[in-house]
């Protein structure tokens, strides 16, 4: 189980990382792009992926990481349930998202440490 408070935690370490309203809920933007959002309400964030990473991390458990059940979900949206996910995958999942929408400068040094895992 990871907090909201680890959440943000987590997502706000990136560069430039900035938490702003969106709707009902909270975005993680970087650069005026959205890579996370937070639902607070239901203990729930959703991560932009591509769709071959979305496919890789729902395969560990579609109870925790699925994709978003509509449309969105079709483009690489994500939700993953607080209260079920392990942090270290959480830490992934949001790494993945963050170096996906980041520009290459920010996001290079995280793209250099997961090649080298």
């Amino acid at each position: 189980m990871v907090t909201v408070k680890t959440f943000k935690k987590i997502v706000l370490s990136f560069p430039e990382a900035l938490e702003l309203p969106h709707f009902d809920n909270v975005s993680f933007k970087v650069r005026n792009k959205i890579f996370s959002t937070l639902n607070e309400k239901n203990n729930r964030v959703c991560v932009k992926l591509s769709l071959i990473d979305q496919s890789a991390f729902c395969s560990f458990d579609p109870a925790v990481i699925y994709p978003v059940p509509n449309k969105w979900g079709k483009m690489g949206w994500t939700n993953i349930e607080l209260d079920k996910v392990k942090k270290e995958t959480l830490l992934d999942a949001v790494t993945t998202a963050y170096i996906l929408v980041a520009p290459k400068a920010l996001s290079q040094p995280y793209s250099d440490l997961r090649d080298k895992l």
